[in-house]
């Protein structure tokens, strides 16, 4: 079920419409082109020997055996081999302003050595099928020195712990700083003071793996000093660059392709260390080269969600006012800081006196990265299993207790609109919350027990630049060109749509051009859930200067066309823009077995005016089926002892199949804050950022136990029943 609540706007009259995808035919009769599918002259095919250790020192590689083996072209190392991977660690690609600090510190390379996890890249090898380069592969002779690991965050900054690099086990900042983040607002210590009663736990959240239906693959292929890419990019622009700054060529050098692709979910931002590896491959070898990682490689060698330990203490007045927040958290990076480490959820709270310390750490486990929602799902799980248990020991309900603390407008903290108290009473109402929820948890008799769970969100929805251009010839056919890709969410259909509105012509007079950097503009890349506000206004304003030529000039006649551009830089104008949203489980827990049924799930979002009614319902629905999985399955575990990965997978993982999923209902209540294109919000990731604190919340309600660990498998249920 879905509904949509037009807060006074007026109906348009492409946007807001059900619209199938422009390129729906393709994908559903195999006609889309996906990099797997492309097939150049001549072109090897290429495999990565990767490390059976989760920390050690290489001493030799001896490659003879393999390079003899008839068909292998190519075989590339640390030793001869040496390309920074600038996307690979945040300060990969940076230069320092300030002197003192080291741009070189913790870079990491396509192939490093000491190796720092189980599945750090070794060598490659080019062949002429996969099988030979497979054999080959096993051909390699590694020397390695074992060195001592470490897997968890808080032991790895423990005295005496294995060092992960010289300078220890704290991450470095964007500025090359070995610090935690901090956040101090007010004075905490004066805010416990104030509370009535000071609650404190300890949470902590697994690594999740992204866990697209595409595998990671790149074909390289050399013209001259020109590289072209094949690779399944969320951001082609954005891979362009990271792809010439790390090869020592200039943007223009190289091209990059994705025209379609697999799904990705921040784990196919920037470049990866697969395309700087085919380009490489492909440069020694003198011709195209494809590689392909297996799933277990997939799993092991590209990111996924950091794991964190979160320490929350919260102080509260008696009339439910929270006085005070203190969070001391860990997130566990891997050996490299690819992104930020970020807890979020804090902010949700207008509490004046807040302190947030967060340690990015290293460890000797895969590497961590963005995710959808990339700081938010883990954050949120924490903050509001705190806050939903300190309302229910104070006997006051959680919604009642949301509403009294969560952050509004202020003089100093306009936003362009807000939402959130009529998104939570909305939700609310549909999810029939004062009935569904149990004023005592766990009180249902028997062993059979049900509860219901609620959570919230604010998530960003700024204006940024990106560019778009629109041509229209003397038949009136309109062509918009804008360097998207589609990840899921229909981006292609979502910007012909902008377009058609925005010239006032049916969907069908416009064709769109994608995925190419040599024939698209900048755009600022399918990731932050971005680019249907950014690229979506640039293809506003790329409308209305065509629209200007057009009423200066007229249409143009017989091979004439007329060429609308824009590349604007837009502002919120001091205003905080957010889209909101709440989300409403009914959860229904068998303790004698510990399984976990989710009985009904209700979703009320404000991500402004939506474009597309089928895809934005998709996105939260896709969004929510994720953040049930981290709730109740997902995690990459490892073997303490060997260092091992254990669960690497679709089914050692337990991903959610059709047979797991509910009815997720979706409501969007629209509305037009006056900013992005016509009035569009967010939508993507804000889906999954609510799911797994819902889910948690629920499964307390019901059992009477608060789950302090993620995911809630059915082990720590039944530890908690005992």
């Amino acid at each position: 079920m879905s509904q949509a609540n037009r807060r006074g706007l007026d109906p348009l009259s492409v946007i807001g419409n059900d619209t199938p995808r422009v390129d729906a035919i393709e994908r559903v009769t195999g006609q889309a082109k996906f990099t797997r599918d492309w097939k150049l002259p001549g072109m090897l095919f290429a495999r990565v020997l990767r490390s059976p250790h989760p920390h050690a020192r290489i001493v030799s590689v001896d490659t003879s055996a393999a390079a003899a083996l008839p068909g292998v072209v190519s075989i590339i190392t640390h030793e001869d081999a040496q390309v920074v991977w600038g996307a690979g660690s945040i300060n990969g690609g940076r230069q320092y302003n300030d002197p003192t600090k080291d741009a070189t510190l913790h870079r990491r390379y396509i192939f490093n050595n000491p190796v720092r996890f189980v599945g750090d890249s070794v060598a490659a090898v080019a062949a002429t099928d996969r099988h030979i380069a497979e054999q080959a592969l096993a051909l390699i002779e590694v020397e390695y020195e074992q060195l001592p690991f470490v897997l968890e965050p808080e032991e790895a900054l423990a005295d005496g712990a294995p060092q992960i690099w010289p300078e220890g086990n704290l991450a470095p900042d964007f500025r090359g700083n070995l610090e935690p983040m901090v956040s101090d607002q007010g004075d905490v210590e004066a805010g416990f003071d104030e509370a009535d009663q000071i609650f404190e736990t300890r949470y902590e959240t697994g690594f999740i793996h992204n866990a697209q239906m595409e595998p990671r693959c790149s074909l390289a292929s050399w013209e001259g000093d020109k590289l072209t890419l094949y690779t399944p990019s969320q951001g082609i622009s954005n891979c362009r660059h990271d792809t010439a700054r790390d090869l020592g060529l200039m943007d223009h050098q190289v091209r990059i392709v994705a025209q379609y692709m697999g799904g990705g979910f921040g784990n196919k931002n920037q470049n990866q260390d697969a395309d700087l590896i085919a380009a490489t491959l492909s440069r020694r070898a003198g011709a195209p080269v494809m590689l392909e990682y297996s799933r277990r490689e997939d799993w092991l060698g590209v990111h996924g969600r950091w794991p964190t330990v979160q320490y929350y203490k919260v102080g509260v007045r008696d009339d439910g006012e929270i006085t005070a927040i203190q969070m001391r958290a860990y997130s566990g990076m891997g050996p490299y800081r690819k992104n930020s480490g970020g807890i979020s959820g804090m902010d949700y709270y207008r509490c004046p006196n807040r302190l947030r310390e967060i340690h990015p750490v290293y460890t000797n486990r895969t590497t961590s990265g963005n995710f959808r929602a990339p700081s938010e799902p883990h954050g949120v799980y924490g903050v509001e299993n705190m806050m939903d248990d300190i309302a229910y020991r104070m006997g006051i309900d959680p919604v009642e207790f949301t509403l009294q603390n969560v952050r509004r407008p202020t003089d100093d903290r306009p936003y362009t609109n807000y939402s959130l108290d009529e998104v939570i009473e909305e939700g609310a109402q549909q999810f029939n919350w004062s009935a569904r929820r149990r004023s005592t948890p766990g009180s249902d008799e028997g062993p059979i027990k049900r509860g219901a769970g609620f959570s919230f969100m604010m998530f960003r929805a700024g204006l940024g630049t990106s560019s778009a251009i629109v041509r229209v010839d003397a038949n009136e056919q309109y062509t918009l060109y804008v360097g998207v890709t589609d990840i899921g969410p229909g981006a292609k259909t979502t910007m012909g749509m902008i377009a058609a509105e925005a010239l006032g012509v049916p969907l069908s007079q416009v064709d769109v051009v994608w995925g190419d950097t040599d024939r698209c503009p900048y755009s600022v890349g399918e990731s932050g859930s971005r680019t249907t506000i950014m690229t979506g206004y640039a293809v506003v304003q790329a409308a209305e200067d065509l629209k200007e030529q057009i009423a200066s000039r007229g249409m143009p006649s017989g091979a004439g066309v007329l060429i609308g551009s824009a590349t604007p830089v837009p502002s919120t104008d001091g205003k905080v823009r957010q889209c909101f949203g709440a989300h409403f489980v009914e959860v229904e827990v068998d303790t004698r077995i510990g399984t976990t049924r989710i009985l009904k799930y209700t979703t009320v979002h404000e991500s402004g005016r939506i474009i597309n009614p089928t895809t934005a319902r998709d996105q939260i629905r896709g969004a929510v089926i994720q953040g049930i999985g981290q709730a109740l399955h997902e995690n990459l575990l490892y073997d303490p002892r060997s260092g091992q990965p254990l669960t690497p997978g679709y089914y050692r993982a337990r991903h959610l199949t059709h047979m797991d999923i509910p009815e997720i209902e979706v409501t969007f209540i629209e509305v037009d804050d006056g900013y992005g294109p016509f009035g569009a919000k967010t939508a993507g990731e804000s889906g999954i950022i609510l799911a797994p604190a819902a889910v948690a919340n629920a499964i307390a309600n019901a059992t009477g136990r608060r789950m302090t660990s993620l995911p809630i498998t059915r082990d720590k249920i039944l530890g908690a029943m005992a």
